[in-house]
């Protein structure tokens, strides 16, 4: 019984260190950005095309490098796993790195999304999507702080997102965050309340 017990604290304790960890950044993050200079989306829209992924979040813009193979690879199995069965119901469409415009300092382009056909039909062709898509799945990477992954979660749901996974090739798992705050961590079989039926092995993510 105190062995168990032992194990149990200290499972707890490092549950409560990770959490204060991640909490702690991001209060560093947040008191960082008040030193930066900010900008609009209209300032933001102004810079070329350099090959390099550009994002503005709450202000901050964000540059990161392109893709690695092995995250380009993740990205599109996970649109070729989810394609057919959006496209056989006709719920919309499965894209990689579109643009969605949240507001007027944030705009975003999660690693693949899966966008209502409702917000397709009503979308600008000549400009971006307007609110975050039912479903955003981000592909952690070196690039990404885990407090701009926490900020990018919350701004998703604030505007509109229904689920949110978040990607970690180095473990071979998905965290799946609901609307609702739940967190799913998933490393076998991976299932969504937004495709009934549908579901895929997680080791098939990532796959070479």
């Amino acid at each position: 019984m105190d062995l168990v017990h032992s194990m149990k604290t200290r499972v707890v304790r490092s549950e409560c260190i990770w959490i204060f960890g991640r909490l702690r950044q991001r209060v560093q993050y947040h008191k960082s950005m008040d030193t930066r200079t900010l900008q609009t989306f209209e300032q933001f829209e102004q810079y070329p095309d350099d090959g390099m992924k550009h994002e503005l979040l709450k202000g901050e813009h964000i540059v990161v490098p392109p893709p690695k193979l092995r995250h380009t690879r993740i990205q599109q199995k996970l649109q070729d796993t989810l394609r057919p069965y959006v496209w056989e119901h006709r719920l919309g469409e499965v894209h990689i790195e579109a643009g969605f415009k949240l507001s007027s300092n944030t705009w975003l382009q999660p690693d693949v999304s899966f966008v209502r056909s409702f917000q397709v039909q009503t979308a600008d062709p000549d400009g971006y999507y307007e609110g975050a898509p039912a479903l955003a799945i981000e592909v952690a990477s070196d690039s990404n702080t885990a407090a701009q992954l926490d900020l990018k979660i919350d701004l998703y749901f604030a505007h509109g997102a229904e689920e949110v996974w978040v990607v970690y090739p180095k473990t071979g798992k998905v965290l799946v965050h609901g609307a609702d705050g739940t967190i799913r961590t998933v490393a076998s079989e991976l299932r969504s309340d937004l495709f009934p039926g549908w579901s895929v092995q997680v080791n098939t993510i990532f796959e070479a």
